[in-house]
């Protein structure tokens, strides 16, 4: 069905695809970042205060991404 076509509902206030996909690849930079500074970490080229507060962030903006994701979902705008 078209995107005009009735009985199929786009759902989301934004765009859901393109949510879904920015949403991805923020987690996904997210998880990178803490498993290489997880990695430096280990092998002692940065202390454990910047891998405990890279790690934090990280998981801060990946929460945040999930929960706009989820926002965007239930907060549905009815067409009019």
């Amino acid at each position: 069905m078209a995107e005009g076509e009735p009985g199929k509902r786009k759902r989301g206030y934004l765009s859901p695809l393109l949510v879904r996909k920015i949403v991805f690849w923020t987690t996904s930079a997210c998880i990178l970042v803490a498993v290489v500074s997880s990695l430096l970490a280990i092998w002692q080229f940065t202390g454990t205060d910047v891998l405990w507060r890279t790690v934090a962030t990280c998981a801060v903006i990946a929460a945040g991404m999930m929960a706009f994701f989820v926002v965007n979902m239930v907060l549905d705008w009815p067409s009019d």
